[in-house]
């Protein structure tokens, strides 16, 4: 017989808030107070509002399978339809073997007062965004300042696991938003809130004979629970964040196990152990790592024979780095084929990474495949193993004790650098033999931009000289990034576009190709700047310096911040007004620290006879800030930008 069950609820988020039903909203039907809205009192300036959105969850069963349907019902208010850009709607379906979600009943009405323009099927299509995704899009018509946009379809799933979530914050301010679920007995889903902001309603409670499998007289009980928050303001990108998935509120729900109609119990929550296993075993990426033979064959022979463990691999680092190239693909359980992609020189990150793996193990090494989320994506779930939440492998190497992470893709990556997309605080390191485990990512060795000048004063009254820079670690990746395979009139232009006062020439560089090396730029220099009377105003901070302007404008921070990698710049400059100009007046010397020895920033002026000695000095110590660090971060960049664009010499011809 069918078995019946009685649900055990759990209050997973604290709330005080007794749930009261909310006035139903029927599709295509705006309230007389949705038509009057003219603006959001709590974002005036916002171009729109959703007005209300609900999604409804529950199981089904029909034509003998157990369905997952997903309802979800939307309306939008419209204040400036010139600047508004939230009337293209993407949905995302999966799809696996031939089998898909299925959306239905999918219907949109643009509401112009009582003019109704329709969404037409025509106007519907599909687009395949990955091996596992795609959307169904389409454009409301007829947008206009007050119009309402409203759509709603049904998504039918018979991926169980794959109940999803729900995101209470849009790019639009919400001012309601509400997720319902039905879920029978048996399924058991483990439910995490992200986000710092709490529920307006969370209620749960038991509701009876709410599930009838076909063919069983007896119905089941289900869990029903409804998820509100209200006036959620919109949620806006900010300047060195992670991940906004990192602090949008959303519910994410992952299933646990089910109880079938037997009694017996079936688990699909992991533990490490299990995963690991998984992981180990899989195809796509254990068992790529079966290649060490093919690799030693593949290795130049004297890179086996360096003594020194850390050179070696070095060797070995910038042997698969150039060989073989990244065709900008990710994958971590699926199209991984390590041999094949060395012998064609291209392939995904992991096959590029992997293949690595072997052949550090092919010269006495001890590898290990670390996964992790790019930096434009989630920080992955550590409550519990949640494998679609990595999307990128790279290699985890230990040698006498120091860590190396590694990422062969990029052609301009130092060894012990991960390229900055990378740089997404944790990931997992994959040990077979003890278990998995989780690692902090940073990239070793310092992040410096260093430069020199040297300029003179000339019989013409021009200030001529020479510029020396050099980068290492991070920075010297991107300039590598930045300027390889430019050609080199066009790098002259945009130094000079900085100072239309300034003549560069005999610009040259070294190590363009050598990583190990530091990365270095030198050019001849001349000022033709203006004299005011008898004076001359000579701004030291000419050249196109690591810190351009102010990343930190708005008067308050909502995220944490976080750099990537520490940051030191320093700055050494000479100006001499020979026998031409004497040094009338200087700036005044600064220094500025950060709390905590986070960061400490500091000029000093020199004066010599007729030359101005100069030393800038950054630092930024730490990573990652929270956002009460803002305050204190914002001065030290706003004090950074003014040093450099408003603090001139005073010289005076002589």
């Amino acid at each position: 017989m069918f078995l019946r069950l009685t649900l055990l609820i759990t209050i997973l988020f604290s709330s005080n808030i007794v749930y009261s039903q909310v006035p139903s909203h029927i599709f295509g039907e705006p309230t007389t107070a949705e038509h009057a809205l003219q603006h959001y009192p709590q974002d005036p300036e916002a171009n729109g509002v959703i007005l209300y959105e609900r999604g409804n969850y529950t199981v089904d069963a029909a034509d003998g399978y157990i369905r997952l349907l997903k309802e979800v019902h939307c309306k939008i208010k419209v204040f400036n339809a010139k600047d508004f850009k939230y009337s293209h709607i993407e949905i995302p379906y999966y799809r696996e073997n031939n089998v898909q979600e299925n959306i239905k009943d999918l219907k949109g009405i643009t509401h112009n007062g009582d003019v109704k323009t329709y969404i037409t099927d025509n106007a519907i299509f599909d687009t395949d965004e990955s091996e596992n995704w795609s959307l169904k899009k389409f454009t409301f018509p007829d947008v206009k300042d007050g119009s309402i946009l409203e759509y709603s379809y049904r998504i039918e799933t018979p991926y169980l696991h794959n109940l999803g979530g729900w995101n209470f914050m849009n790019s639009l301010p919400t001012i309601y938003s509400e997720l319902h679920t039905e879920i029978p007995g048996n399924y058991t889903y483990n439910r995490t809130l992200f986000g710092d902001r709490k529920l307006d309603v969370n209620h749960a409670e038991v509701k009876k004979s709410c599930f009838q499998l076909p063919g069983y007289k007896v119905s089941g009980d289900c869990e029903s629970a409804t998820y509100v928050m209200k006036h959620i303001p919109a949620f806006k990108e900010e300047e060195y964040m992670l991940a906004g998935a990192n602090y949008r509120p959303r519910l994410q729900f992952e299933l646990r196990n089910t109880v079938n109609i037997d009694g017996s119990k079936k688990n699909y929550s992991k533990t490490w152990k299990d995963t690991d296993k998984i992981f180990k075993y899989d195809k796509n990426l254990g068992k790529q790592l079966k290649h060490t033979s093919f690799f030693e064959k593949q290795l130049p022979a004297n890179i086996s024979n360096i003594s020194d463990k850390l050179e070696r691999a070095k060797a070995v680092y910038y042997f698969i780095q150039k060989n073989m190239n990244w065709n900008k693909e990710n994958r971590i359980l699926s199209d991984i084929r390590v041999k094949d992609a060395f012998e064609k020189k291209s392939g995904n990150s992991s096959e590029i990474n992997l293949s690595l793996i072997n052949a550090l193990e092919a010269v006495g090494l001890q590898p290990k495949i670390m996964l992790l989320a790019t930096r434009d994506r989630a920080q992955p779930t550590k409550q519990y193993p949640v494998m679609t939440d990595f999307n990128y492998a790279i290699v985890y190497l230990n040698i006498d004790n120091t860590t190396y992470l590694l990422d062969a893709t990029s052609k301009h990556t130092p060894f012990g650098i991960l390229p900055y997309r990378l740089l997404n605080v944790e990931g997992r390191v994959l040990d077979f033999k003890k278990g998995s485990f989780w690692e902090p990512i940073k990239s070793t060795g310092r992040n410096l931009h260093y430069v020199n000048m040297q300029l003179s004063a000339n019989a013409n009254g021009e200030f001529t000289g020479k510029v020396s820079e050099a980068s290492t670690g991070n920075i010297s990746a991107v300039k590598r990034d930045k300027n390889n395979g430019i050609i080199k009139d066009q790098l002259v232009k945009r130094k000079q576009s900085k100072n239309e006062a300034l003549d560069i020439s005999n610009l040259t560089f070294e190590n363009e190709t050598n990583l190990e090396q530091p990365y270095k730029e030198s050019y001849d220099l001349t000022i033709f700047e203006q004299p005011v009377g008898d004076k001359l105003y000579v701004y030291p901070f000419l050249f196109e310096t690591y810190v351009l302007e102010n990343p930190f404008k708005e008067e308050k921070r909502r995220y944490p911040i976080d750099f990537g990698f520490p940051i030191i710049n320093n700055y050494l400059i000479a100006i001499d007004g020979s026998n031409q100009y004497e040094v009338v007046k200087t700036p005044e010397n600064k220094i500025l620290k950060l709390p905590n020895n986070d960061g400490e920033l500091s000029v000093v002026y020199k004066v010599v006879g007729n030359k101005v000695n100069v030393r800038l000095s950054v630092k930024l110590n730490n990573t990652h800030f929270p956002k009460e660090a803002y305050p204190a971060l914002r001065q030290f960049f706003t004090t950074l930008v003014n040093i450099q664009n408003e603090a001139p010499i005073e010289f005076k011809k002589m």
